[in-house]
């Protein structure tokens, strides 16, 4: 699972990830994510290794002269990292890989997809070179898949991309976000040209825009649906792929703990057997459709996409629920989690006297007291429940959150515990 932040990295790890990825403050391909200091991925991979998580971290650049001096001394603060260090580097560039294993010669390094692995020659020249698993490009189908891994060592891992957002350039190689606006996509700095609306402009005409239209609503030439592989687990197992990757370093907690908790249960069940999966295949379809999404397509995995991979009207994300937040805090103690002298106002009902523990999140989209919510919980057994009360981190009764990102105290009429997750339909 990707991980754009520690509360994201937290989130993946309790919703079902075996391993998480995440990018530092330079060298990786999501210069807009939060990304994580060296402090925050100590503290990450911490958390990660207590609960028998791996985390990789990204390095997979496209560098340049100037970055490999670097890159040298982030390896090798990688390296000392305390108290403990990451599973393994994901690189993408031959350069970036030498320094790589120049400065950490024992460390594990997995090849990127933006090194365009499209064949088994390519993952043989890998591990000759001494990586333990390539991630493949997107552009593959199953049957070539099949055809690798008859091809390369049972020990030589493949990873896939299952789901997230497609990228209309092959294996995320791009130009257009330089060439328009001189950000550069292999650096991390994607604009996504891909997501806008073009038209055309005759060379003597300036300013006279010529639309293209697919339908009356004009055409996204570019823009396609992402990529959702939940109903063929049995064929991606099949295939002899190792690891499942979700595409998605600039996603909420909301977005990973779902998308997580999901393909956790889907390749669980499928592994039990066949039948427990197709059972439960429902479930899994109607959770993933409540991320933000711009509608789902299997990609290549099939053949060659036709044009019902395409959005054409829109490039907007469609959702069906609503991030409130994650619980970081629950008071089971007596006294007020504000103190006792900062006592509430006459509305307030002591915490003490209330059904379930006061819990504390930090909101990141407005509710109010009186709305139903979903606590949604890694096991998979979400309950509804009633927002009892509100109060603020004074202890004052509030009746809604306006603030993003306010530390709120909330009395719930169900149980929730640590890291469940708040959620409302959009």
């Amino acid at each position: 699972m990707p991980a754009g932040s520690l509360e994201v990295l937290k989130t993946a790890v309790v919703f079902g990830a075996d391993a998480v990825y995440i990018g530092g403050d330079a060298f990786g391909l999501r210069a807009k994510a939060k990304n994580f200091s060296l402090e925050e991925m100590a503290e990450g991979i911490a958390f990660a290794h207590a609960r028998g998580v791996k985390v990789y971290v990204t390095a997979n650049v496209l560098a340049h002269n100037d970055d490999l001096e670097r890159a040298a001394e982030y390896f090798a603060q990688l390296r000392e990292m305390k108290p403990g260090r990451c599973d393994a580097l994901i690189v993408s560039d031959p350069g970036m890989f030498a320094v790589a294993r120049r400065v950490w010669p024992e460390a594990e390094i997995h090849i990127s997809t933006q090194a365009n692995n499209t064949n088994y020659e390519t993952c043989l020249f890998w591990r000759q070179m001494g990586a333990k698993r390539v991630v493949c490009a997107r552009e593959l189908t199953l049957r070539e898949l099949r055809s690798i891994r008859a091809h390369i060592p049972e020990d030589m891992e493949l990873e896939c991309f299952v789901h997230g957002a497609m990228c209309i350039s092959y294996s995320g190689r791009c130009l257009l976000s330089n060439y328009f606006t001189g950000r550069d996509a292999n650096r991390g700095a994607c604009t996504h040209p891909c997501r806008w609306k073009y038209a055309v402009v005759e060379e003597t005409r300036p300013g006279e825009y010529l639309p293209v239209y697919e339908n009356e609503r004009g055409t996204f030439l570019f823009n396609s649906k992402d990529l959702c592989m939940i109903d063929h687990i049995p064929e991606l197992l099949d295939a002899g792929i190792d690891s499942l990757k979700v595409e998605g370093r600039m996603k909420t907690a909301l977005y990973v703990a779902v998308i997580a908790r999901a393909y956790r249960k889907a390749v669980d069940d499928c592994l039990a057997s066949e039948e427990t999966y197709r059972k439960n295949l429902g479930w899994y379809l109607a959770e993933v459709s409540k991320c933000t999404n711009r509608r789902y397509t299997t990609g290549f995995y099939f053949g060659r996409p036709g044009e019902e991979a395409q959005v054409y009207d829109s490039s907007t994300y469609v959702k069906d629920a609503v991030y409130l937040g994650t619980v970081e805090e629950i008071w089971e103690t007596d006294g007020f989690p504000w103190g006792e002298t900062a006592a509430p106002g006459p509305s307030c009902r002591d915490p003490r006297q209330t059904a379930y523990p006061l819990v504390r999140i930090e909101q990141r989209n407005k509710f109010c007291v009186g709305d139903t919510v979903e606590i949604m919980k890694p096991d998979g057994n979400d309950v509804t429940a009633r927002v009892m009360a509100m109060y603020d981190g004074e202890g004052i009764p509030v009746e809604s959150c306006p603030h993003p990102k306010q530390k709120i105290w909330l009395e719930l009429s169900e149980r929730a515990g640590k890291y469940d997750l708040l959620r409302t339909e959009s």
